[in-house]
């Protein structure tokens, strides 16, 4: 891959270990699923009446929505709310590097190398060692709904990728239409239509910043260029890069939110990185080791 698009594909993890963050500060003030919302009908709304509809099948761009937009954030603003630390957050969804691997093996045909294989069982463990204190307490729900939101992430990246070579920004736009309503009637559902209410009427300056955050940099922007990068490069070359998101998510967490990182979790954290690095840096390893 081109260092142009090694760099911007770091600026973009950068963004979106940021927004763990910022999606911290918004649920404490607005009702997850509203939040996420919002977050797609800024993105989707006034752009759509000027950003021409992606050159690819209508069930394409609604599979991505869907996946991405209703599925993905509504599971993780779900699980945030829920309790689910920001840091350790924006490590689990690093899963979604191998979710992505093995459903491009198993629907595209990219098998993954050797070194790929064996970074997915390291972060396998590492996952299994923030799980177990998790399983017996009340951090199993949002824990095992950001592990299905990393899910929901991989099967995004593949939709994306069987759209091909379109509009990116076009793509973005489009399917950000389909998530608004969905999350809306999920919150109205589960929230009830007053609290939804009076999450509106108490709105302020630090929320429309959130919206805005979340809407233009980490959806317009930073999902634009990812679906690019995976339209020209393989998944398993692309994907990697979001080893970055949980360094900016953690540092941003303590730094801002004042998170305090437990020693398992951070050895689990740690296991999980190793994993993706090994699977950025393994194949280079090896090389150097036959030479």
């Amino acid at each position: 891959m081109p260092l142009s698009h090694s760099l911007i594909a770091l600026f973009v993890t950068l963004l979106w270990g940021l927004s763990f963050v910022v999606i911290k500060l918004g649920v404490g003030t607005t009702p997850p699923l509203l939040l996420a919302a919002l977050r797609f009908l800024f993105a989707a709304v006034p752009a759509v009446f000027f950003v021409p509809r992606p050159k690819t099948r209508w069930t394409n761009v609604v599979a991505y929505g869907f996946f991405l937009g209703v599925a993905q954030f509504g599971l993780l603003f779900a699980a945030i709310a829920f309790g689910m630390p920001a840091s350790l957050a924006s490590v689990v969804m690093q899963a979604q590097v191998f979710f992505t691997i093995l459903f491009a093996a198993i629907l595209m045909n990219e098998r993954p190398g050797p070194h790929q294989v064996v970074g997915g069982v390291v972060a396998g463990l590492g996952l299994v060692l923030i799980a177990w204190p998790r399983m017996t307490g009340g951090g199993a729900g949002p824990f095992l709904m950001t592990v299905i939101a990393a899910g929901c992430w991989g099967v995004a990246n593949i939709v994306s990728k069987r759209a091909g070579r379109v509009d990116m920004l076009g793509y973005i736009v489009w399917s950000s239409l389909v998530a608004p309503l969905p999350l809306l009637g999920l919150s109205l559902w589960l929230d009830g239509p007053d609290q939804v209410m009076a999450a509106f009427t108490r709105m302020d300056g630090g929320t429309l910043a959130a919206v805005a955050y979340l809407a233009y940099p980490t959806t317009i922007f930073a999902f634009g260029i990812w679906a690019y990068l995976l339209s020209r490069h393989p998944a398993a070359t692309v994907t990697p890069f979001a080893l970055f998101v949980p360094v900016a998510g953690i540092l941003g967490s303590v730094l801002i939110l004042g998170e305090a990182v437990h020693p398992i979790e951070a050895v689990g954290g740690a296991v999980i990185v190793l994993g993706l690095a090994f699977n950025v840096f393994g194949l280079r390893l090896v090389g150097r080791r036959a030479v």
